[in-house]
């Protein structure tokens, strides 16, 4: 059977998201080891430029189009990815797992009686065959999985691969949709003004227990704000209700992977460190000096989150004014 996958794009307010560039770098590695084609799929409404898709080697996308799909429908999406996968001949399917792609890679196998391994971290390819590997029980242990089926769909978790840059030449084509079924779909989406969402985030300040209450935030955000931050939270400070749960890091959360990482009271349970361990600086302030938070830091400050907060900010402010 000839290998031929197809990259589903995620979209919000017309704009691709950051782990659809991560997904298309995996397909590119996927291609070598098959020696196969790949190409993206992509559903919204107002999506008129996919150049800067060719600088992450990909060459070509199909654009089904219909303002009605801006937002999120299971049963339309579903319905026009499946046909044109089965209608095109791919039978590897890879999309980000998002909450957008944790929702629709099986919808997907369903339709294209297709195994799926979902939220994967790692994978070699091994006597012909991709391995894959995700992390179960709050990253405690590893699964690794082989899947026997023709048509395979795959979900990658966002900020664990680089959206390498490769330039290429795309080629586009619209395709306009008809009267999709739009019997379940996404009426609203509300999002905080101004906020950074940590999913996409550079630099993230997260806050935990160590806060104390939910009223001490603000110098978490006052933080973040001179640091043109996102501001992320610990599962306990979610599961309290200090913390909506779009800010939530962590295995049940947001995975993460920023150029910097604050984590302040938070103590490090393994449930956190899953979310962000591989951030690519990461900075613990903690009053315990035991806190397993300072095993992965980088850089670690013990002390009272309350005295040295306030000192950081007006320090970053002085350097900002220079």
């Amino acid at each position: 059977m000839e290998n031929k996958i197809l990259v589903v794009l995620e979209q919000r307010n017309n704009q691709i998201k950051k782990a659809s560039l991560e997904t298309i770098s995996v397909a590119n590695e996927f291609s070598k080891y098959l020696n196969c084609n790949y190409e993206g799929i992509l559903i919204g409404g107002e999506i008129n430029d996919y150049s800067h898709l060719g600088k992450y080697n990909l060459n070509k996308v199909t654009h089904f189009a219909n303002s009605d799909l801006n937002t999120y429908s299971s049963k339309a999406y579903t319905k026009i990815i499946s046909e044109f996968a089965k209608g095109q001949n791919f039978n590897l399917v890879l999309i980000a797992n998002t909450s957008f792609g944790r929702d629709l890679a099986p919808r997907i196998a369903v339709k294209l009686n297709a195994g799926v391994s979902v939220d994967v971290t790692e994978f070699r390819f091994e006597d012909g065959d991709f391995i894959f590997t995700r992390p179960i029980f709050a990253g405690k242990a590893l699964v690794e999985t082989k899947l026997l089926s023709d048509n395979k769909v795959i979900s990658l978790r966002p900020n664990t691969f680089k959206a390498i840059e490769s330039i290429t030449e795309i080629n586009s084509q619209k395709i306009n949709v008809e009267n999709p079924d739009l019997s379940v779909r996404v009426t609203e989406i509300k999002q905080a003004n101004g906020k950074v969402d940590v999913a996409e985030a550079e630099i993230i300040v997260s806050g935990g227990r160590g806060m104390k209450a939910p009223e001490n935030f603000g110098l978490i955000e006052n933080l973040a704000d001179v640091l043109n931050a996102a501001t992320g939270a610990s599962r306990a400070v979610v599961d309290a209700g200090w913390r909506p749960h779009s800010e939530q890091v962590g295995q049940t959360g947001k995975t993460v992977s920023p150029n910097l990482y604050v984590a302040v009271g938070i103590s490090g349970a393994i449930q956190h460190l899953a979310g962000m361990r591989s951030s690519k600086c990461i900075v613990a302030i903690n009053k315990d000096k035991d806190a397993p938070i300072f095993q992965i830091a980088d850089y670690g400050i013990v002390g009272d989150a309350f005295e040295i907060l306030p000192t950081l900010i007006d320090e970053i402010k002085k350097l900002k004014a220079e």
